[in-house]
């Protein structure tokens, strides 16, 4: 395959990580912020662990906004990770309200804790399918993925959920809209079916 998939470096956290789960499927993903092989990649990743605002601000600070929107407008796959499926979202309420990219209207809020229920959720949990997308294709329904965060997306067109998971109420830890695909999960924490989930990214291009 004559692809090329890059994963966009914007300085925080897990993008080895990610990095590593495309070699465990035979496939090499590049770690770049440079703007040119952006430009040439085939599809783009976009992972991270930490604070909405920051993650902002960094992909503002090397000049990566312009050139991820325009590869999104030019059809490219994107995948999101934790978040990167966040910043897709109109704003976050994470330490004073903070804009997103605005490419999926909805908000970015925190888990409210209760006994039950500590924030950050942390740990493996379920999903269950809410649409059939080619990137979920070998995951059903009970599947255990692993999750680390405290904010969760509220899209305002329900349309786009792909993947619903329940922690003290049911929440969009999935999104699929034209060329999007992004996760709350971390599939390249969650062994074989995160795996899969990568190769069928990789398929999907």
């Amino acid at each position: 395959m004559n692809l090329k998939i890059v994963i966009i470096d914007y300085g925080m956290g897990n993008l080895r990580n990610v990095q590593k789960g495309f070699e465990k499927i035979g496939f090499e993903a590049k770690l770049t912020r440079n703007k040119k092989e952006i430009g040439r990649a085939s599809a783009i990743v976009l992972p991270g662990v930490g604070a909405f605002k920051d993650c902002m601000e960094n992909l503002q600070k090397y000049g990566l906004i312009d050139p991820l929107l325009r590869s999104i407008e030019n059809g490219k796959p994107y995948l999101g990770i934790c978040l990167g499926l966040q910043i897709l979202f109109s704003e976050s309420e994470e330490f004073g309200a903070c804009k997103g990219l605005d490419l999926i209207k909805g908000r970015v809020v925190k888990f409210r804790p209760d006994p039950e229920h500590k924030v950050p959720h942390m740990g493996w949990n379920t999903i269950e399918k809410m649409k059939e997308v080619p990137t979920l294709q070998g995951v059903e329904n009970g599947d255990f993925f692993y999750f680390v965060h405290s904010y969760y997306v509220i899209p305002e067109e329900k349309q786009w959920i792909s993947t619903v998971t329940s922690y003290g109420r049911p929440f969009a830890s999935g999104i699929w809209k034209d060329n999007l695909f992004a996760t709350q999960f971390h599939p390249e924490k969650s062994q074989q079916k995160g795996l899969r989930i990568l190769e069928n990214f990789v398929k999907s291009i």
